[in-house]
């Protein structure tokens, strides 16, 4: 099968003039800005949202996951109705959805209320990111259409690495209440752009079929339940009956999501699509990229501040070495493919630098030089800004310009899925690992008890309450034991993404070699 279609009813590639398509794709790059930065940055609001609504940990919590689970379960359902009603249409929907969440959530005054401004706030982020994609894949081609993914990529980028830092200034400067009222100023000017991005894609009227209701509903249904799941696992316990009951019903309704759309004439995931080995094999890229990167991302502050003992300053400042990359090699990247270097290449490179990254970062100990471990986390970023944006470009070349749409929300959708997979993941594994090195060593210090609760305190970081739970009498001792058990923890869970990213690699590298004997035959 080729993996190669083209369709009569394909819209067509505006020229190398086509006016608009500077503001088109400044609009979509200002959309696409928001949602990271709001999934990085909102969480440094939290302690100013629980102050002034009085919320406790679980209501508090769901601030930031109401968004990331809407998010994730409507991504596919946007790039479909994208294609039936137009990705114009559909992209200024969110963007409106978008901002008039946002508002809601700056005037919230109850934290129930806040939770549903966030998940509908989350329902139009995905709308963004799945028609954003499409609309950039119509309106541009060739190597304009790789810089434009790669711009696509590194806003993306600065938009989670400055996430915090904007919303910390913002929290301490004006109130949380303004880290949202600046997404809705954002998305309004975004607003004002759609009638030049309309007149960028002249053809863009949709396919006129019906919505596929079911589907969509089941694909939401099983989202919820399995994101639900992710997120509560580590609180519930991973083998708990309702984590367990949570990942099985997704299980059951993914199975007769996918019966359904076996029998519809226009489907929301049109499962040919999955058959495109080399398409299907870039979409994990971006799964690599969760394990290997987005886990650091989120985690290694933690380990920065709790075990080598440096302040939020310098854990912030350190981290530019990690996050620097993500904004520097997508444009790199696109500018190697314009001089000849194969795409395919620059991905196989990315992949190898997560996983040699991850093994690197093992140099970390409570005593490291910044100077011994500045490689690894510049390799590490690397990894993910060689791909981030190319290869959303090299998967929606492969695919009917009329499933554009859908093809982008299945790829946004694996990558902010996986990105919850690989964070809870890795929280429940350090964590485990932690409480193990905790419970077999906490004996040996006189008071010491309650194991669980010292390490659930530790796990994030914070081991002045970590030992303060403990009873422990020496308590300069036992700080000292538990950073030593906290580094030791971090070291074998970075053995784990490793081991995860060498999988996902030769997946890759199987998926994409099968598709190429395929195009060629």
């Amino acid at each position: 099968m080729s993996t190669q279609t083209t369709s009569s009813a394909a819209p067509p590639v505006p020229a190398e003039g086509q006016p608009g398509r500077n503001l088109t794709l400044a609009a979509v790059l200002l959309a696409v800005f928001v949602v990271p930065m709001s999934i990085s940055g909102t969480a440094v609001a939290l302690p100013g949202i629980g102050a002034d609504t009085a919320a406790g940990l679980a209501p508090l919590q769901w601030v930031v996951n109401a968004f990331n689970v809407a998010f994730a379960c409507f991504t596919l359902v946007w790039g479909s109705v994208a294609d039936i009603v137009g990705r114009v249409k559909a992209f200024a929907a969110g963007a409106a959805v978008y901002a008039v969440a946002s508002l809601a959530s700056a005037v919230a005054t109850d934290v129930l209320w806040l939770d549903a401004a966030r998940a509908l706030a989350g329902i139009g982020g995905a709308a963004i990111f799945s028609c954003g994609a499409a609309i950039v894949a119509t309106v541009f081609d060739g190597p304009a259409r790789a810089k434009a993914f790669a711009l696509f990529g590194t806003v993306a980028g600065v938009g989670v690495a400055i996430g915090p830092s904007l919303a910390g200034v913002l929290v301490q400067g004006l109130g949380w209440r303004w880290v949202f009222a600046v997404h809705a100023v954002a998305l309004l000017l975004v607003l004002l752009a759609v009638p030049a991005i309309a007149r960028s894609m002249p053809s863009d009227s949709g396919s006129g079929a019906g919505i596929d209701l079911p589907g969509s509903a089941l694909f939401v249904v099983a989202m919820v339940l399995l994101t639900t799941a992710i997120v509560q696992g580590s609180q519930w316990g991973w083998g708990s009956a309702g984590v367990l009951s949570l990942f099985a019903g997704a299980v059951v309704v993914l199975g007769l999501f996918a019966v359904v759309e076996n029998r519809r004439e226009h489907p929301m995931l049109d499962l040919s699509v999955l058959r495109n080995r080399r398409f299907v094999g870039l979409c994990l890229v971006p799964v690599a990229a969760s394990f290997g990167f987005v886990t650091m991302l989120t985690y290694l502050p933690s380990y920065l501040t709790a075990v080598t003992g440096r302040d939020s300053g310098a854990a912030g400042l350190t981290m530019l070495l990690l996050t620097a990359p993500v904004l520097i090699c997508p444009m790199l990247a696109a500018k190697l493919v314009t001089r000849g270097v194969s795409a395919l290449t620059l991905i196989y490179v990315s992949l190898a630098c997560l996983v040699a990254g991850d093994l690197a970062l093992t140099l970390f100990s409570p005593d490291v030089k910044i100077l011994v471990v500045a490689l690894p986390m510049l390799v590490t970023g690397a990894g993910m800004g060689l791909s981030a944006g190319l290869v959303d470009g090299q998967a929606l070349e492969l695919i009917d310009p009329a499933k554009a749409g859908m093809a982008a929300g299945f790829l946004n959708t694996l990558r902010l899925g996986s990105e919850a997979i690989a964070v809870a993941v890795y929280g429940s594994a350090l964590a485990t690992v932690l409480g193990n090195r905790i419970s077999d060593g906490i004996g040996g210090h006189a008071g010491a008890s309650h194991a669980d609760q010292v390490a659930d305190q530790a796990a994030g970081g914070d081991f002045a309450r970590a030992t303060e739970v403990s009873g422990a009498v020496d308590t300069e001792a036992f700080g000292h034991f538990l950073a030593q058990s906290y580094d030791s923890a971090f070291h074998t869970v970075l053995w784990g993404l490793a081991a995860v990213c060498v999988v996902l690699c030769a997946v890759v590298a199987a998926l994409l070699r099968g598709g190429s004997a395929e195009r060629a035959a």
